[in-house]
């Protein structure tokens, strides 16, 4: 006869093994777990104490548009500044309508932004791609030249500019009879044409397009596509997040433009939003309409950016930006 198994045979220590392996091993996962939460604590803390510090001048700016003038100047030095306290109205933005003609400013600013960065986008590719898949003799030259020009400040070129755009024929119709003139002040393409093309862009384009495989180009050709094709069915698709960050950094200092509509254009029905803004400045500037009013170009400028960010985030993240 076999005598009876024990209760601390080899059974029972196999299960306190088990037991023990799942006791450590629920042990660690809640540990790995705590380290993941504190990491992400460490992490997220002072992004988001950073995104309320640049939040704090939106805010500033929002709420004072709410406010009179004379709660705007009490209110600066203390936190009841980015509080919507006391007399809230919309009277800001009613004054705003009335001084100037807004919406024809920012109808202008719209067309002028959006043709820039529509054409920009076109015209910077096809240069990049010429720059960075094909091969022919000074493109490293004049890449470099490109780039070079990106040192050159707008102000030092800006009264040569104004000169050589008077100078330029354009087509007027009197009568409905179509002309020549000289002079391209106070018109819109003055303020689009100049600002097609940008080194910047150029230059961004031409690396992105840099980390794409050639042998694509190389299997395509062999099928019979031409480089037209291959920008436009192959490249283009490939690099959304390079043509969003072109958009979005072409965008902001089209949006922006200050200096060059002030020296070109002197009709108002012409102007942009920014140059709006002078209007605002005479003898006893109104604040709650300023605030009002750039509460009001700022609006685009966020919707912009919300659409774009994700692509943003990604083309600076991806190797496209690397020298």
């Amino acid at each position: 006869m076999s005598a009876p198994t024990s209760s601390g045979g080899p059974d029972t220590a196999a299960a306190d093994t088990l037991t023990r392996r799942a006791t450590e091993r629920d042990r660690s996962e809640r540990e790995a777990g705590q380290r993941r939460r504190r990491r992400l604590v460490v992490g997220y803390v002072p992004m988001v104490l950073l995104a309320l510090f640049f939040l704090f001048p939106l805010v500033f700016m929002f709420v004072s548009s709410l406010k009179p003038d004379a709660q705007i100047l009490s209110d600066v030095d203390s936190p009841q500044a980015f509080l919507p306290t006391g007399d809230i109205s919309l009277d800001n933005y009613t004054g705003v309508f009335e001084r100037v003609p807004v919406a024809r400013f920012i109808l202008n600013s719209v067309l002028v932004t959006t043709l820039i960065v529509g054409l920009g986008l076109v015209v910077n590719s096809m240069a990049g791609f010429a720059l960075s898949r094909l091969e022919w003799r000074g493109r490293k030259v004049l890449l470099t030249v490109i780039i070079a020009t990106l040192i050159v400040p707008f102000e030092t070129i800006a009264i040569p500019m104004v000169y050589w755009v008077s100078k330029l024929p354009t087509l007027v119709f009197e009568n409905g009879v179509p002309m020549y003139d000289f002079g391209w002040l106070n018109s819109y393409h003055v303020q689009i044409v100049p600002f097609i093309a940008n080194a910047f862009s150029i230059f961004l384009f031409t690396q992105y397009f840099s980390t794409i495989p050639k042998s694509i180009d190389e299997a395509a050709r062999i099928d019979g596509a031409g480089w037209f094709t291959i920008y436009r069915r192959i490249i283009v698709p490939l690099s959304g997040p390079a043509f969003a960050t072109v958009a979005i950094l072409t965008f902001l200092p089209a949006w922006n433009q200050y200096l060059w509509p002030l020296m070109v254009v002197q009709q108002e029905d012409l102007r942009p939003v920014m140059v709006g803004m002078q209007y605002f400045f005479q003898i006893n500037p109104a604040w709650g309409e300023v605030m009002a009013y750039t509460s009001l170009i700022t609006v685009p400028v966020l919707v912009m950016f919300l659409a774009f960010q994700r692509a943003f985030v990604s083309s600076i993240a991806s190797s496209g930006v690397k020298g």
